[in-house]
């Protein structure tokens, strides 16, 4: 009896045990399926908010505008040479062609704010085109004008869309001059009015959220000027604190007049609302016209004739009401150039092509211009001289180490260093460069000579341990089998062990590539960051890398530049992913199981 009590419990122990380790292994497997999960949604993420921001970059914006072709501001001669023709006065040809496309802006600021609506390169694109077929000198054509970044921006909707006011009744205006007084016989502008303070509330409401941050601000600084132990601390702790209130306060100051103003028109019906510059901007589009409303009140409004009716208003259902998301002081886009760029996509002028100037130009201060083909070129020709210098060296290193290299003190601290210079930070080689390569030997800074040579001093360690693992890789059989037909020790490694461990070494050489065309810091330090235009023809020229590129873009104040930096950082990984697919091709198309 005691003994079968005894084998239950020992039974009854065991199964204990071994659902403790199915658990174990549960939780082990949930583990990584939990970190592939996590790394998954990371790396979806990361390449989402990428290709997001990429997209901006995939069409550009042209603006349809008639332009004349004076003979006079052209080719006053009638020459016919392009090289005349070329230096040309295209950018007042443009100009004009605005000005006689929207007559009503007279305004010297609202002349500049049109003149943006197009690049400041068409004119030089203009100046191509008839260079090219000076027939055309004389006539008045329809030309393509690429639009701005601002423009760009506006018409894919990055600056916010005007948003459609409900209306419900007719609509008569009294035209005096460009002053026009607007009625409705409903309450579309009593409607239109309470939006506007609601938005008034809105602004209010961020002012104080503001005011709340700087307030934390104060706190801040209130307890530095309490705990300073020298005057000199305590009255420089002391401006800082009085700059942060006097902020607050008129952060607080603001929110109290835009909540008064909203809470006074709401409750007065003949209180009129002045829609100025820090306020939103409300439209009224009737008749192919647009009217800028500078005044609003419940009963109706008065406004500016941005672009003429084609007749007298009076009574007419047929219009719209139209309003900003943001006021005109908060964004880019001026309302001159909005009324411009919705009256020209309402003619049918405004057409969105696929960018492929972002592949065939070179960097630009503007952003509408600017593409990666120079800093494509500069990546090419930086990575050819790497892998020049990089892989028979690192290759010729690691068969001496493996095949020849005696086994003694010396080699051991070579494969010491070897092995620590792969994990030595890419900057450090760029310091090594700036001051021995561009310094003493007087190497071209800012070019793809200079750029290779760094990466392939970075690239080396890498090459070299892939190299000396895949031909410690090759069996001792082979090189047995060839001494012992007679072959030497060169023979050996150069016929028999090398092409035997090529694969591998391909493999280890691409990963490595691929990991210098992805940096930036050792060509910041020997200059490549600089603003190049030019397309590199040589190892020579002066260039810039992708890398550095998107790092510059990066930094620019432009909006536009966002799209253009995630759209080069689109191109970068998938050079990376095709580098890195080929060494997996390789590995598995040549690889030997032995």
């Amino acid at each position: 009896m005691s003994h079968d009590i005894g084998a239950g419990s020992l039974l009854s122990g065991n199964n204990a045990k071994l659902r403790k380790r199915h658990f174990a292994e549960l939780r082990l497997k949930a583990y990584g399926i939990t970190a592939i999960a996590v790394a998954g949604l990371a790396l979806f993420w990361l390449l989402g908010s990428v290709l997001i921001q990429a997209s901006g970059a995939i069409t550009e914006t042209y603006v349809t505008i008639p332009v004349e072709l004076e003979a006079k501001r052209i080719d006053p001669d009638g020459t016919g040479d392009p090289k005349i023709i070329l230096r040309g006065s295209f950018d007042k040809l443009t100009k004009d062609a605005l000005k006689a496309h929207f007559p009503t802006v007279t305004g010297r600021s609202e002349k500049r704010a049109l003149y943006d609506v197009v690049s400041g390169g068409a004119s030089f694109e203009l100046a191509e085109m008839v260079a090219e077929n000076p027939a055309l000198i004389g006539q008045t054509i329809d030309y393509r004008f690429l639009a701005s970044d601002v423009a760009d921006l506006y018409l894919k909707g990055d600056f916010g869309d005007l948003e459609m006011l409900d209306i419900s009744g007719k609509l008569t205006i009294d035209l005096d001059g460009d002053d026009a007084r607007i009625t409705s016989d409903a309450a579309d502008f009593s409607r239109v009015l309470a939006e506007v303070n609601e938005r008034l509330r809105t602004d209010a409401k961020r002012l104080r959220r503001q005011a709340a941050r700087q307030n934390n601000a104060v706190s801040v600084y209130q307890a530095r000027v309490n705990a300073a132990v020298t005057e000199e601390a305590k009255t420089k702790a002391q401006a800082q604190l009085d700059g942060a209130i006097d902020k607050r306060d008129a952060l607080l100051a603001e929110a109290d007049a835009l909540e008064t103003r909203a809470s006074a028109e709401a409750t007065t019906d003949s209180a009129t609302e002045v829609l100025d510059e820090g306020n939103r901007s409300v439209f009224i589009h009737v008749d192919s016209g647009w009217l800028k409303l500078t005044a609003l009140t419940a009963d109706g409004a008065e406004g500016k004739v941005m672009v003429p009716p084609n007749g007298a208003i009076n009574a007419t259902s047929d219009w719209e009401f139209l309003m900003t998301d943001l006021p005109e002081t908060s964004r880019k886009v001026t309302d001159t150039q909005v009324i411009a760029l919705e009256e020209l996509k309402s003619e049918g002028a405004v057409d969105h092509v696929f960018n492929w100037r972002f592949f065939t130009s070179s960097d630009s201060r503007e952003p509408e211009l600017a593409g990666i083909r120079g800093a494509a070129a500069g990546s090419f020709w930086t990575m050819l001289v790497t892998f020049l210098l990089a892989f028979p060296i690192g290759v010729s290193a690691a068969i001496y180490l493996e095949e020849f290299a005696p086994k003694n003190k010396f080699t051991d601290f070579l494969e010491v260093n070897i092995n620590n210079l792969a994990a030595v930070p890419s900057i450090i080689f760029g310091l090594l460069g700036l001051s021995v390569f561009l310094g003493v030997f007087g190497v071209p800074r800012s070019a793809p000579l200079a750029g290779g040579i760094v990466l392939a001093l970075m690239t080396l360690p890498t090459i070299i341990i892939a190299a000396r693992a895949a031909i410690k890789a090759v069996p001792p059989s082979i090189r047995e089998a060839a001494l012992g037909v007679g072959a030497s020790k060169v023979q050996t490694s150069t016929h028999h062990v090398l092409p035997l461990a090529m694969p591998g070494i391909l493999t280890g050489t691409i990963i490595g590539m691929a990991q210098a065309l992805g940096e930036t810091a050792p060509l910041i330090m020997i200059g490549m960051v600089a603003f190049i235009v030019d397309v590199p023809g040589g190892i020579t020229d002066s260039a810039s890398v992708l890398p550095v590129q998107v790092f510059r873009w990066s930094d620019f104040p432009e909006r536009a530049f966002e799209a253009k930096t995630g759209a080069a950082i689109c191109v970068l990984l998938l050079f990376l992913v095709v580098m890195n697919a080929l060494a997996i091709f390789l590995r598995r198309r040549f690889e030997r199981r032995w």
